[in-house]
């Protein structure tokens, strides 16, 4: 099939994994399922090699799951102007390179310019979404592209076939054996949950609950490199995968970083998932399990706002004393308002007896989010109307 345009993503990493995360599924999702030639320049391809492990390091030009991966040097390469793609995204503001941009306003028609934006359930984001934004240094110009939680934004990141594979992963249940297996864990616990936070969460009083309570016993799964010096204190021993620890109820173990479709999969296992960020925060939300969610922080507290904006659209239809139990837990999770042990009390309440209403919420948001546009359908479509 001819391609319908080509396309270049750039991506520039700011820190973690969620620029380098969010720009490979938007990239793996579009040649999957439209008629598009992706190529993605990227600032550190060994960022995303850690969760795409066929992606090599030591290469400029490679080609993987279909993408074009080109590794997006300090000193940019001339470019002809005739071989530009159709459509350029700017993943997050990250600032093309001035000759590629040279090189854009020297065509005709140049190329259409998408800046990708963040995720933000804020409300002025639907007032932002595809608004144009001429350059005054060069005869072009940009439009902004929110993703979102509206019809009035460009939805949110779905592959086509993420529902069908979820469920059909929770019905196997030798799929789910051969996961486990695969990850190094033999036995689960009466409570299972995956742990993916920032290093500043309060992991330690996390586990110190954990251990103590009496309801269940847990399996805390995390991924290598995260949280390493509370993971590291608590199992007495490097933080690498495959080590584990039990005190009291709580056994802790390390995992493998995996690749994007296992990190699905391992949210679809897990009873409970600590996530952060956008694109694991995102994919907790597809994957219909309760979760907890550590935004990212920002100089002046500014990311208390978007975390607010969130809880407005999620927390409506929780009962009442559920919506304070969890809302607590979120606060304290993220170091917002009163840092006492009261919030891991409300946490140790929640996965006692909460669980199971927090999951058939979670199905329920769920199919509301996918009755909007997903992300890349949306993309397409305006880019056609541009072009």
């Amino acid at each position: 099939m001819m391609p319908a345009f080509r396309l270049d993503i750039f991506c520039r990493i700011v820190d973690n994994f969620g620029d380098a995360g969010v720009c490979w599924r938007l990239a793996r999702q579009l040649v999957e399922e439209y008629p598009v030639e992706v190529r993605l320049w990227i600032d550190q391809p060994s960022t995303l090699q850690k969760i795409c492990s066929a992606l090599k390091t030591d290469q400029e030009e490679q080609h993987v799951a279909g993408v074009t991966v080109l590794r997006w040097s300090v000193v940019f390469p001339d470019i002809d102007p005739a071989s530009l793609p159709d459509v350029v995204v700017e993943g997050f503001g990250c600032r093309l390179p001035d000759n590629y941009l040279s090189a854009m306003a020297s065509r005709q028609s140049p190329p259409v310019w998408i800046n990708m934006e963040y995720l933000s359930a804020e409300s002025w984001v639907c007032d932002c979404h595809g608004m144009a934004s001429p350059q005054s240094s060069l005869p072009l110009t940009r439009h902004f592209f929110f993703p979102g939680f509206t019809p009035q934004t460009g939805g949110l990141f779905r592959e086509a076939t993420l529902i069908a594979r979820r469920d059909a992963f929770r019905e196997d249940t030798n799929a789910q054996q051969l996961f486990l297996k695969k990850l190094g864990i033999e036995n689960r616990a009466e409570c299972t949950l995956s742990l993916f936070c920032y290093n500043h969460a309060p992991v330690t009083s996390l586990f110190d609950m954990l251990a103590r309570q009496q309801k269940k016993t847990v399996l805390c799964l995390v991924p290598e490199g995260v949280a390493g010096a509370s993971v590291g204190a608590f199992l007495g021993q490097s933080p690498v995968a495959g080590n584990r620890r039990t005190e009291g109820a709580l056994t802790v173990q390390v995992v493998p970083l995996v690749d994007q479709d296992d990190y699905d999969r391992l949210l679809w296992t897990c009873d409970l998932n600590f996530v952060r960020g956008e694109d694991s925060f995102l994919r907790a939300q597809w994957a219909a399990r309760p979760f907890i969610w550590q935004i990212y922080p920002q100089d002046k507290e500014a990311h208390v706002p978007k975390l607010e904006a969130f809880c407005v659209r999620y927390f409506p239809e929780m009962p009442e004393n559920l919506k304070e139990r969890v809302r607590h837990v979120w606060d304290g999770w993220n170091g917002i308002g009163k840092k006492d042990a009261n919030a891991m009390h409300a946490l140790r309440d929640m996965i006692s007896q909460d669980l199971p209403t927090l999951e058939e919420y979670g199905r329920k948001w769920e199919k509301a989010l996918a009755e909007m546009e997903d992300f890349a359908s949306s993309l397409f479509r305006f880019i056609n109307s541009m072009r």
